[in-house]
């Protein structure tokens, strides 16, 4: 869901009246006020890109570690040989031609009194507002095998869209036909809810079409498939019947990475090739500035504003927060939070009322070959009495089945999330 900025005005002026239009004011005249994100991923970039559009005043600087940005949705379709890397890569000339400072580091702490991020180069940017979107990363304390650096080259998690994901490919191309795919991936929330169920079906296209003896063990530590069941059952029931042994309940407890093995609680895996995803958390920048506030791994916040509730003035979007009820961890949402975001830091930034009644609305789509599709969908909406997003009944739904036409979907709402993060 796009948001233009006739509608955002319109948004605005429900709650705040003429005010509203305050907010975008010319492009002359001193600086308004000074955010800073961190991450230009989909949360980020999109908060960035909108705050700059509904506030050209507002001085925005966006600090990623990478000079290209690869998106995590469509990647599984580079496992399955259905499509390159090239083609989910893109840079951020969009959003420095919208007037973004985009700034090349890592950010390594936020220091909230100060108003301050700092760099690894030593270097800080000052703030009014500071926007933090930083994924997730891993807890590998929890797999002893995994702990070294060598062992997380060696069994891959390809759960962050890029270098491992091509990896990961080359891994399969070399597996004999014949040969054992063993891919386990951890309790719910996760990054992407159906995103393990497609990998799925992407590598079962793919040994189809090159290595039809091959086999694939899915260790999926839930106790059932937590997405799209019937559609993705139908697939390897049916395209792929024969080629996917799915064990629900499969708690990793280690990996033998010598000797090729995933150790469950109660069980053994060997296989030829392991695709191991460990438990998520909030990426590390969340840690160093005190803003995880659940188990440990995810960050509560304020839904009116995406406001941390631990450190005022901090922002967090995307996977890294502490997700509303029946709410995924996946692209569209951190899009989705990246507006109310930016809307919120606007109007906070201008004096003007927060909006009252936020929406947002999720789309995930899972290619279960290179060309056949379904999506879930659903819509979110502010509960005032429960002071968080709740699913609105009866909005959203499943597709009835995969289909080509989904495919033309797909890759239309793929491009079109892309330019609206990217500019």
């Amino acid at each position: 869901m796009t948001l233009s900025r006739r509608e955002f005005v319109k948004w605005m002026a429900a709650s705040s009246g003429a005010a509203a239009v305050a907010g975008c004011a010319g492009l002359s005249g001193p600086s308004a006020g000074r955010v800073v994100v961190v991450g230009g991923g989909y949360g980020g970039a999109t908060a960035a890109r909108y705050i700059k559009q509904w506030a050209p005043d507002i001085d925005v600087a966006v600090v990623e570690r990478n000079d290209t940005f690869v998106s995590c949705p469509i990647s599984n379709l580079v496992l399955g040989g259905n499509t390159q890397i090239g083609n989910i890569t893109m840079g951020y000339d969009g959003l420095k031609a919208r007037g973004v400072r985009v700034v090349r580091g890592d950010a390594v702490a936020v220091n909230a009194a100060a108003k301050q991020v700092r760099l690894a180069d030593g270097s800080s940017l000052a703030y009014d507002r500071v926007i933090v979107s930083p994924g997730i990363d891993f807890i590998y304390d929890q797999i002893p095998g995994m702990k070294s650096t060598d062992a997380q080259n060696r069994v891959l998690h390809a759960w962050k869209a890029g270098p491992q994901t091509v990896a990961l490919r080359k891994q399969l191309e070399a597996m004999p036909d014949g040969g054992v795919f063993v891919f386990q991936f951890p309790m719910a929330p996760y990054r992407c809810p159906p995103g393990p169920y497609e990998r799925v079906c992407q590598v079962a296209d793919y040994f189809k079409r090159a290595k039809p003896k091959s086999k694939i063990i899915v260790l999926d530590a839930n106790p059932d498939i937590v997405s799209k069941k019937g559609l993705f059952l139908a697939a390897w029931n049916g395209m792929y019947k024969g080629m996917i042994d799915y064990r629900p309940n499969s708690e990793l407890a280690d990996v033998d990475v010598k000797g090729m093995t995933v150790k469950l609680t109660f069980d053994n895996v060997k296989g030829d090739v392991l695709n191991v995803v460990p438990p998520h958390r909030a990426g590390d920048i969340a840690s160093t500035a005190g803003l995880i506030t659940a188990n440990q791994r995810w960050c509560g916040i304020d839904w009116l504003t995406m406001e941390s509730v631990a450190v005022k003035g901090v922002h967090v979007l995307g996977d890294a927060t502490l997700s509303a009820p029946a709410m995924p961890k996946s692209a569209s949402m951190a899009n989705q939070h990246a507006k109310v975001c930016a809307a919120a830091v606007t109007a906070l930034i201008k004096g003007q009322p927060v909006n009252p009644q936020p929406m947002m609305m999720n789309t995930c789509y899972s290619f279960v070959d290179g060309r056949n599709v379904m999506h879930v969908a659903s819509v979110h909406t502010y509960d005032a009495a429960q002071k968080t997003m709740v699913a609105v009944k009866g909005a959203g739904g499943v597709s009835d089945k995969a289909s080509e036409l989904e495919g033309t979907y797909a890759w239309g709402w793929a491009r079109n999330i892309w330019g609206d993060a990217l500019g």
